[in-house]
């Protein structure tokens, strides 16, 4: 990974573990990003065809990519709006699970609508909590993020598979916003029904561009009244016939932003997404050891067998400022300190932060 570290100018600034925050941008990236401006600015608008030829490649990379078919890939601009342009077409009687805490677009997003709500606090048996409430609530839809903001808490992936075997009508909706990018990935065979995600994160492909993934049975269940000229490719024969997904593009798309995010979808493929999976699996396993080991982590982070490499420790105004004196990129989340860790990380530089802790 040493190779790939150079790519990243932020890392010689010291230890960037802020990704759950924004993940850094990347020479080879920022080079595409120029070339492409500058065909704009040689070319006007005969760099109309290939904008959109970028726009048909980006869907297709992220439907290969996560393992969702074509057609039911939508290009949004970030989660937040892909998932409001949803809920308006779910009927409000449905009755709804959330996650108690979980990331305010998400939540706001029904509550603002005045679904009928119940709420599961995040523990160690999360998801056993979901299953009894599923059982004896008659839920209708599952929503929640697939890694928590607040403290990387990280559902049990084969538990949602299980779930939706049981309960088939179970509509379950997924914020992948601080997981996609993390490692492998397979949607067609997650028993999700939506995926959402903002790519500027742990994709790293920068401010405005996100996507919508869907399940081909979600589309029969929802109603949705969005529409736009781009929706329709620009054609008026088409105004009838618009695909459940392009429904969430009404409006033109910007090559550079979706061009970003198919070029960062190829750097992970040429890194190898195995090669990521397994790297961020042993700085998770790092990180979990040395912070329980120092008392920093919540019960019910220690409780997990797994875990994203996000982890929220418990520190103070002072331990947070002397992680940023020392050149530590991370954030203040709750009442902790929040600190994520990407493929560009190494186990030295979890090291170092706690031996920056363990400092008087």
């Amino acid at each position: 990974m040493e190779k790939i570290r150079k790519e990243f100018p932020v890392l010689r600034k010291g230890i960037y573990a802020n990704t759950a925050v924004y993940g850094p941008l990347y020479d080879s990236l920022l080079d595409w990003r120029q070339e492409h401006d500058l065909d704009f600015l040689l070319y006007g608008s005969d760099m109309r065809e290939k904008s959109l030829k970028v726009i048909s490649e980006t869907r297709s990379a992220v439907g290969s990519f996560f393992n969702c078919k074509r057609e039911n890939v939508a290009l949004v601009s970030n989660f937040s709006s892909g998932i409001n342009v949803f809920l308006e077409g779910l009927e409000i009687e449905n009755k709804v699970l959330l996650i108690e805490n979980d990331y305010p677009s998400l939540n706001w997003s029904f509550e603002k609508r005045g679904f009928n709500i119940t709420y599961v606090p995040t523990s160690v048996k999360l998801e056993q909590q979901i299953l009894e409430v599923v059982k004896s609530s008659k839920i209708d839809v599952l929503a929640f993020s697939l890694v928590q903001w607040l403290d990387g808490f990280a559902i049990e992936l084969d538990f949602l598979k299980d779930l939706k075997k049981q309960f088939p009508e179970l509509v379950i909706i997924a914020d992948g916003t601080q997981f996609c990018g993390s490692t492998n990935f397979d949607f067609d065979n997650s028993g999700i029904d939506v995926l959402g995600a903002s790519a500027y994160k742990w994709l790293l492909a920068g401010y405005g561009n996100g996507f919508m993934l869907f399940s081909d049975e979600i589309k029969d269940k929802i109603s949705l009244n969005s529409i736009g000229f781009n929706a329709a490719d620009g054609n008026y024969e088409k105004k009838d016939a618009i695909r459940f997904a392009k429904q969430f593009e009404p409006g033109h798309l910007p090559s550079l932003n979706f061009g970003s995010l198919k070029f960062s979808i190829e750097f992970f493929q040429r890194i190898g997404m195995d090669k990521i999976t397994e790297h961020n699996k042993k700085l998770s396993v790092k990180a979990k050891a040395e912070f329980e080991k120092l008392g920093l982590l919540s019960d019910q982070i220690v409780g997990r067998k797994k875990h994203s490499t996000i982890f929220n420790i418990k520190a103070n105004e002072a331990t947070f400022q002397k992680l940023k004196d020392n050149d530590v990129f991370c954030a203040q989340r709750g009442d902790g300190v929040r600190l994520s860790f990407h493929f560009y990380n190494t186990i030295a530089e979890i090291d170092a932060i706690v031996k920056i802790l363990k400092a008087e």
